[in-house]
């Protein structure tokens, strides 16, 4: 068997991180070396608190740092009618352990530096603690071994008429991450809308025998409202997206692209450009996530997490 892949994970828990965090944590074939939380969906504090508590409750012995409470330009804005106030959808966790001294990009600065080998960065929030790390330091670049971002979409938004949430919170960052030069790999809305999470496949989850992170992971599927984007059919499983390609790839079909992204003040501000035609010419900078096996998907996340505590 291969060797784990090495992660760092960079979030904003949000009922979505809560499930890609345990679908990380509870897979072999992944080496969760650190957890860094952003605001987005919900504040800063709220997803720190609840990063601690999906650690502690996994029993996952991986630090968790705080990061940027704001994006490089502005304000966060953050999404209650989806995620609660809370992030989570008011589902009550057991606090987890403290969080690590220090500060996000540092943290991941100092793993990129120190560690034996490329790691992966999973960046399933607003962009701005990876964007600071290639900022400030670009040479680190060379240390990623790859990027996943759950961000982008190449058709209409969900913030916006044109952007995507992730993408309108930081859109600079976003731009300074799909720069960089490493291997970037994309779960849009487009893919993540295929990860429909219906009331049927909570119960076939529940149907599982698990722990505490089982059942958490349902009650928080069972209260997130369904999308009205979706046609009230149920909500997308956005950033476990982002953590099943780097687990089972063979549920995605996917094409290299080359992506950017709207910077300007207006109505188009985040929009993600993802030419998946070659219609600009230009060269390819990112694979994007196109179609997905939804039924093996759920089957990987309801094995996966009944296998943690």
């Amino acid at each position: 068997m291969a060797r784990p892949r090495p992660i760092i994970v960079d979030c904003d828990p949000g009922y979505d991180d809560a499930i890609a965090l345990f679908l990380a944590f509870g897979s072999r074939e992944l080496d969760v070396r650190l957890v860094t939380a952003v605001g987005g969906n919900a504040g800063l504090e709220s997803t720190l608190r609840n990063a601690r508590a999906l650690v502690g409750l996994a029993a996952a012995r991986v630090p968790v740092v705080a990061g940027a409470d704001k994006p490089l330009i502005g304000e966060f804005v953050t999404a209650p009618a989806a995620h609660g106030e809370d992030g989570i959808c008011g589902v009550v966790l057991p606090d987890g352990p403290p969080a690590a001294p220090g500060l996000a990009a540092d943290a991941i600065r100092n793993a990129l530096r120190t560690a034996e080998t490329p790691l992966t960065l999973v960046g399933i929030g607003p962009a701005t603690n990876l964007g600071l790390v290639l900022a400030t330091e670009p040479a680190l670049a060379e240390r990623v071994g790859e990027i996943v971002l759950m961000t982008g979409a190449w058709g209409e938004g969900n913030a916006t008429p044109a952007a995507e949430f992730n993408a309108w919170n930081d859109p600079e960052a976003l731009a300074i991450v799909l720069g960089c030069g490493r291997p970037i790999t994309l779960a849009t809305l487009e893919i993540a809308a295929q990860a429909l999470c219906t009331p049927e496949r909570v119960a076939q989850m529940q149907a599982r025998r698990g722990g505490n992170c089982l059942r958490a992971a349902c009650e928080i599927m069972q209260r997130t409202p369904p999308s009205r984007r979706l046609g009230g059919k149920g909500h997308a499983q956005f950033d476990a997206c982002a953590i099943a390609w780097l687990i089972a790839p063979d549920l995605f079909t996917t094409r290299e692209v080359n992506a950017s992204v709207d910077l300007g003040p207006g109505p188009g501000r985040g929009r993600t450009v993802i030419d998946r035609w070659d219609r600009l010419g230009l060269p390819a900078n990112a694979r994007v996530l196109e179609t997905l096996d939804a039924e093996r998907f759920f089957a990987l996340l309801g094995e996966r997490i009944a296998a943690l505590p």
